[in-house]
């Protein structure tokens, strides 16, 4: 027993003497994002990197296709990257994609950017001061204070991203020249000019020419293995699915108008729990949403006020006046809502007329509902009570001139000029007080 434990010991040995002594290659992460850069994409990037680093990943691999994105969340992804102890390396695919704006910034902060045939990259002004610099101002004063506001964002993106390049050794002339002159470049012409350090077909072929490759990671160097590395697609977890739907500013926009009508639904009809409880769950998401993305708070307090002046017109008098001002301030609210051009973090105008016209309708049938209980006739009250026929259920034994009857589901007192008896049928003609007067108004009704 002892000689065979020998026999596989020295086995083991030799396998490690034959592979240099060297660990097995570590897996490879692949990484997806196919859209505009924002929260649920920050996180998305963030939390695998962590993830990547526990599990003992080599490398991962960013596939990218976006069109730009928020400021914010791009700089949260390059802090991740530039802190991330496993390598990430950037990867334009398929054929067709681009990095453009953020995505041209995300590039150039990775370990490695490498690009597809037929991709492009660049156009990395920012997009918040409202077009290009030089743009011609309608109004001097104005202009002049737009483009000091330009020039500052511009300034501050181009130093940005030429930190970015001197950091991992790229071109940071024309990283410059993206930002000031919103240029763009193809792979190929972008290989020639060290804006990016590999083009490969497709991933696997990326694969075998970063194999061997030393990348300084974290102020250490580190060489990669990927020729013969195990490939591990992490996709997005629900907890990003969820975010990246509800940090849509269209999405958040109708979890607002939900919310609000839920919880007036639920004030309407007390007790019902599925207004109130839908509501709530709507208007905490949309509020959540809202604080991750960049809106205006003037835009904010238009939508709050228009669905408030849409809701008491349900409660005021004013024949839609108060209804169709909030209308109005909801527009104007949610076309000012999100405080930036980033491509995909607009509200499409249809939506915005779509729920326009639905709160439109729903004023209209509350103001008519309105109008057509104004033409009902009195069934309650002193105006209900005068005119109506009861029935006498008691008649005082010591006066039969008075009794009590049942009116409106109450007991009341009632006097007569003739007689009363049990079961009449008697009309009422004016009231004092708690005590009514009547008048025969059919025959006794005969009992057993």
């Amino acid at each position: 027993m002892i000689a065979r434990c020998w026999r596989w010991l020295l086995v083991l040995l030799l396998l490690g003497i034959m592979s240099g002594g060297q660990a097995a290659p570590g897996a490879v992460w692949v990484l997806d994002i196919d859209e505009a850069i924002g929260p649920a994409s920050a996180d998305y990037l963030v939390r695998s990197l962590d993830q990547a680093q526990a599990q003992g990943a080599q490398l991962v691999v960013l596939r990218m296709d976006t069109p730009g994105g928020l400021d914010g969340a791009m700089r949260q992804m390059i802090k991740a990257i530039l802190a991330s102890p496993v390598p990430v390396a950037t990867y334009v695919a398929p054929s067709g994609a681009r990095a453009a704006s953020a995505g041209t910034y995300i590039l150039y902060a990775s370990h490695v950017a490498a690009m597809a045939p037929g991709t492009n990259l660049g156009a990395a002004t920012p997009v918040q001061i409202g077009g290009l610099p030089g743009a011609p101002k309608d109004d001097k004063a104005k202009g002049s204070n737009d483009e000091t506001l330009a020039h500052k964002q511009v300034n501050d993106a181009a130093a940005y991203i030429r930190g970015l390049a001197q950091l991992r050794g790229r071109n940071a002339d024309w990283a410059e020249k993206a930002v000031r002159e919103a240029v763009s470049l193809p792979a190929s012409e972008a290989l020639r000019l060290n804006v990016i350090d590999q083009i490969a077909d497709d991933l696997p072929t990326l694969l075998r020419k970063l194999d061997g490759k030393t990348l300084e990671v974290a102020g250490q160097p580190r060489q990669l293995q990927t020729a013969g590395a195990s490939l591990v697609e992490h996709l997005p977890d629900w907890r990003t699915r969820l975010l990246a739907v509800i940090t849509n500013p269209s999405v958040a926009l109708i979890l607002i108008m939900i919310g609000v009508y839920g919880l007036l639904f639920e004030f309407m009809i007390p007790g019902s729990t599925v207004g109130g409880v839908v509501g709530g769950i709507c208007l905490l998401l949309a509020l959540y949403a809202l604080q991750l993305l960049p809106v205006s708070f003037a835009g904010v307090a238009l939508i709050l006020l228009g669905i408030a002046f849409m809701i008491a017109e349900a409660f005021l008098p004013s024949f839609g006046v108060v209804g169709f001002g909030g209308i109005v301030a909801f527009v104007f609210g949610a076309l000012i809502l999100i405080d930036t051009d980033a491509p995909g973090f607009g509200i499409p105008l249809v939506l915005i007329g779509t729920l326009a016209v639905l709160s439109a309708l729903l004023i209209g049938g509350v103001l008519a509902m309105a109008l057509k209980a104004r033409q009902r006739a009195l069934v309650s009250g002193d105006a209900g009570l005068v005119g109506s026929l009861v029935t006498v259920t008691q008649v005082m034994a010591a006066d039969p001139l008075r009794g009590v009857v049942l009116a409106q589901g109450e007991q009341w007192q009632v006097q007569c000029p003739t007689p009363l008896q049990a079961g009449q049928r008697v009309r009422v003609t004016a009231r004092h007080g708690v005590m009514l007067d009547v008048s025969a108004a059919a025959p006794a009704t005969q009992g057993d």
